[in-house]
């Protein structure tokens, strides 16, 4: 018997390593544990391409590359600036752009060429960018009068060009073929009440619109939120572009949905989704789909895998965000492809070259906060936990200024230096409903100091952290931890911010000698 049981128990452990062995060469939802919502993809042969949302952040609508549909890096941004001479989006007279900028792209490819579609509230306008060469441009850009909400762009067979928008009641209209504008005489109501799949109890109407054909049929993805539901998918489908549509619901899981369908070269197909996952932002998910009686089934039973016959995720460093001890070669770009800005950047006021190896930040307007403060530069925090470290040299600050490490959102945190009555304190600032408070501050005696920002979004944990070192090897905690929300003022997942503001004196300057990443990239 003791022998049989001990057989039974090495069975058990052997079955148990494959399994995880398996599992640990299997993708994992959530196939980025990071902000990368509104998701668009498609693929060309064997390269996969995709453009999300980063609104009020510069450069604008990444296009980011993947050979496996779950490791993806930066490659391209479709804009520098949406538009330049905007109170809003240059964080003037007091005003921002918080939470709009741009909104759900569009990506397609036809005919040899890259479409990339946006629209901006902020603007009242409808953007179409294009290029023969999506990840190096140049970038040909088309402004349409009119905001067309979450459209979609489609490139019928017979070379007609749509757009499909809205919400709740979805439009559609033609475009002309060279996509420069629209045609209005062709303006119509596509489907009356594309929610009604889902109920009449709604609280957010049907939309983030992604059209597709497969072999001769037309299906029309959409989200909508049923009162006290979840997050559910909706499919549209017809014969004919006109209609007649019939819907159903596609996936109503975990809250994971609004995007569309993608096939891989030996003929699986996926749908990509993504998921409000607290403080770390909207994070994308990939479910396997199957094919029953011309309709795309979504899920395993139903419900969204944990496991996907897909490669495993080598981690989101360096591909969506690394580190960067700002030292540049010829030909290296002033800041890679991780960074952005918060709004418009005042490219006069930055500099990776002033003092090589170093980003020096400068003052050149007189801030009212942190939140309204020029060329704060950016890249995303993640998930499970993720850490950022910088050095700051503070000499040549100037009485008001702030400079240091933030964890940006509207309830943000911050460790700065501040110089006030001519002396330089530490000082631990958190903004518990957009209300900014000094938590902590310590006289700070040198003209060099390290910070370090730490985020935990284990199971919506939802906390940061701030410490400080003197010498670069003991790390001291300052203030108290902090609580990440996601607000939908802001609408984007936090940011860790390298920033230098004045509040009386411009003028100053503060030099950054790194910024280095840490953190575990999958669950």
């Amino acid at each position: 018997m003791k022998i049989r049981n001990a057989f039974l128990c090495i069975i058990l452990v052997v079955g148990l390593v494959k399994t995880n062995y398996a599992q640990q060469n299997r993708a994992q939802n959530s196939v980025i544990f990071a902000d990368v919502p509104d998701m668009s993809i498609i693929r060309v042969n064997d390269i996969y391409y995709m453009s999300s949302t980063t609104m009020h952040m510069n450069p604008g609508v990444p296009i980011m590359k993947s050979n496996d549909l779950v490791n993806w890096k930066i490659v391209n941004y479709v804009y520098q600036t949406l538009e330049d001479d905007n109170d809003k989006l240059n964080l003037d007279n007091g005003k921002n752009d918080y939470g709009r900028g741009s909104w759900a792209s569009s990506l397609r490819y036809h005919n040899g060429i890259y479409y990339v579609s946006t629209f901006s509230g902020t603007t009242g306008k409808t953007y179409i960018f294009s290029t023969k060469n999506i990840e190096k441009g140049p970038w040909k850009r088309t402004v349409l009068n009119d905001s067309y909400h979450d459209h979609t762009i489609f490139f019928d067979d017979d070379g007609k060009v749509y757009m499909v928008w809205g919400a709740g009641k979805l439009q559609i209209i033609e475009l002309n073929s060279d996509l420069s504008d629209v045609k209005k005489e062709t303006q119509k109501v596509l489907i009356e009440n594309a929610s009604a799949p889902a109920g009449n109890n709604i609280m957010l109407q049907s939309e983030g619109s992604q059209l597709f054909k497969v072999k001769g049929k037309y299906y029309l993805f959409n989200i909508t939120w049923p009162k006290e539901g979840m997050r559910t998918v909706i499919i549209h489908r017809a014969d004919r572009i006109s209609g007649p549509w019939e819907g159903k619901i596609g996936l109503q899981d975990l809250g994971v949905a609004q995007g569309g369908l993608i096939d891989t070269p030996d003929g699986k197909w996926f749908s990509y989704l993504f998921k409000d996952s607290g403080g770390v932002g909207r994070i994308p998910y990939l479910v396997p789909v199957q094919w029953k009686e011309g309709w795309p089934i979504l899920g395993e039973n139903g419900k969204v895998p944990e496991y996907l016959d897909l490669p495993a995720s080598r981690g989101l460093i360096p591909g969506i965000v690394n580190s960067d001890d700002f030292n540049r070669k010829k030909g290296d770009k002033e800041l890679p492809l991780d960074w952005q800005w918060n709004h418009n950047p005042d490219n006069s006021l930055w500099s990776v070259k002033e003092r090589k190896g170093y980003l020096r930040l400068k003052t050149g307007q007189i801030d009212s906060s942190f939140v309204q403060a020029r060329n704060t530069l950016t890249q995303r925090t993640f998930g499970p936990e993720c850490a950022a470290a910088t050095v700051l040299e503070v000499s040549k600050m100037k009485e008001g200024d702030l400079a240091g490490i933030s964890l940006l959102q509207k309830e943000y945190g911050l460790l700065a230096v501040k110089v006030e009555n001519g002396a330089k304190k530490l000082v631990m600032i958190d903004a518990v409903k957009g209300n900014p408070r000094e938590v902590e501050s310590i006289p700070l005696t040198q003209d060099k100091v390290y910070f370090k920002a730490t985020c935990d979004f284990k199971e919506k944990a939802d906390t940061g952290r701030f410490f400080y070192s003197l010498d670069g090897k003991k790390w001291i905690s300052i203030g108290n931890d902090i609580k990440l929300p996601y607000t939908i003022p802001h609408f984007m997942g936090y940011r860790f911010g390298l920033f230098n503001y004045a509040t009386k004196n411009k003028g100053g300057y503060v030099d950054f000698d790194y910024f280095n990443i840490e953190g575990q990239t999958q669950k």
